[in-house]
């Protein structure tokens, strides 16, 4: 009996105790979060409300009324803001002709505002911020009602317009594109035409963020929350090939994608920056039935997120504006919260700086599965910044929703987690410069025996 005891004891593995390097609270992101301005916010909400209705089909001609006004003016804005860049924000407005379709009834020239931030380090590595100006009543073809679309989505836009004042003085290594975007309600039109764009041109868009209904704080459940912002993301990826598919199945990875680790930095960043404001991560693409103006990247292959309100209030979306009963319908201003957008912007605009001021995402990351071992081996492509510092494992139990873990490695391409098998945790790499500025985590690619067909001598 003793004999028995001191062997099971020997056998025990010690677990490793959790431990996560915290990231650096960059002073530029500081300054950043603290300029980000409510009242700023307030005033384009209403100005754009002003406008009666920003239906995508309605007026594109009239300086006072309907989407042609209101894109004018954001073009205005984004130029003023842009005096600030130093000749590193341009303006423009991206136009097409959208053929007739469900949603449209007759061509249309549907105009995204896009505001480019260029890179001084990495100008070729892009970051994406977007919110959706077009609004509606209940139906995406009437283009005479009035459609306020204060929170849906003025509230993204301004949310969206005001990161970009704040941080056109600011220099980052790489691109951040702020973009007010429009027939969002007549199925994704504008953001679909700038990610297929980007996607025939090959630009490196590292990262996409859509705001889209971030204004309201009281739900139609009667639930106040002005501490809380939904961060969207999918696990298995839209444009996922049948032969990752059966990687991933094999290994596990749906819980892993580079939107995943994209939601993940964010609550980070919020939590180093903006404590008292949470990010709720919630693992699917998006709402039940709804869809944003992240989809069509994904299904490009970009990593993207949606941030929305917690508690939705249904009748103040997509809603003609009308009292029925004593209740007040329509998308009005009284119904934002601007304290509480100025917020999502605040969250929005640390992750943007931070991942413009790190390093790129570790590429070529890979496990090694052709050893069967105790020991996990990870390799990796080298970045190309001159200020790299080195690169972090991370890691986490297959049951955890975060990263809990993380060890720096120093500046090589290779490390062995020594006594910690690869079957037990899930494992990731991110980059680090100088500055302690931390990319967003790559999770590994099995290399070698990705998955073995079952036999009677493999199968344990």
């Amino acid at each position: 009996m003793i004999v028995v005891l001191a062997t099971n004891v020997a056998l025990t593995q010690t677990r490793p105790t959790p431990r996560r390097t915290a990231p650096v609270r960059n002073r530029t992101i500081a300054n950043i979060v603290r300029e980000i301005d409510a009242r700023n916010i307030e005033a384009t909400i209403r100005k754009l409300v002003s406008f009666g209705t920003r239906n995508t089909l309605s007026e594109q001609n009239d300086p006072n009324r309907g989407i042609g006004a209101a894109r004018d003016w954001l073009y205005a804005e984004f130029v003023k803001a842009a005096t600030a860049s130093g000749g590193r924000m341009t303006v423009e407005k991206q136009s097409y002709e959208q053929a007739k379709a469900p949603r449209v009834p007759q061509p249309t020239i549907v105009t995204n505002v896009v505001a480019t931030l260029k890179g001084t380090q990495s100008p070729d590595r892009i970051y994406v911020v977007s919110g959706h100006y077009d609004s509606m009543c209940n139906t995406p073809v009437d283009a005479k009602c009035d459609a306020p679309g204060a929170n849906d989505d003025a509230s993204g836009t301004a949310a969206v317009l005001e990161m970009a004042r704040v941080m056109a003085k600011y220099e980052f290594d790489a691109t951040i594109i702020f973009m007010a975007v429009a027939g969002e309600e007549q199925s994704l039109l504008g953001s679909t035409h700038f990610a297929e764009q980007a996607k025939q041109k090959n630009w490196n868009i590292d990262a996409m963020f859509t705001n889209d209904i971030v204004g309201n704080t009281l739900g139609g459940n009667g639930v106040r929350d002005r501490g809380n912002v939904r961060v969207f993301s999918e696990g298995v990826p839209s444009n996922e090939t049948a032969a990752e598919a059966t990687t991933r199945r094999s290994v596990g990875g749906e819980n892993d994608s580079a939107s995943r680790q994209l939601a993940r930095f964010i609550k980070e960043t919020q939590e180093t920056f903006l404590p008292q404001f949470k990010v709720m991560l919630v693992y699917r693409r998006d709402r039940y039935g709804r869809g944003g103006d992240h989809i069509p990247f994904l299904e490009r292959g970009y990593p993207a997120v949606r941030f929305t309100e917690v508690n939705e209030e249904f009748r103040h979306q997509h809603q003609n504006v009308r009292v029925e009963n004593g209740m007040q319908f329509g998308d009005l201003p009284e119904f934002v919260d601007f304290a509480y957008v100025a917020n999502v912007a605040r969250v929005n605009a640390a992750s943007l700086a931070a991942l413009a001021l790190a390093p790129s995402r570790p590429k070529g990351v890979t496990i090694l599965s052709q050893r069967l071992q105790n020991d996990t081996e990870l390799k990796w492509d080298t970045n190309t910044e001159p200020d790299l510092a080195g690169y972090e494992i991370v890691w986490r139990d297959t049951t955890a929703p975060v990263w809990t873990n993380s060890k720096a490695v120093g500046n090589v391409t290779s490390f062995t987690m020594k006594g910690m098998s690869k079957d037990n945790y899930f494992f990731g790499v991110r980059a680090i410069d100088k500055d302690g500025n931390r990319s967003a985590v790559t999770y590994p690619k099995p290399v070698g025996r990705a998955a073995p067909a079952p036999t009677p001598s493999s199968s344990q």
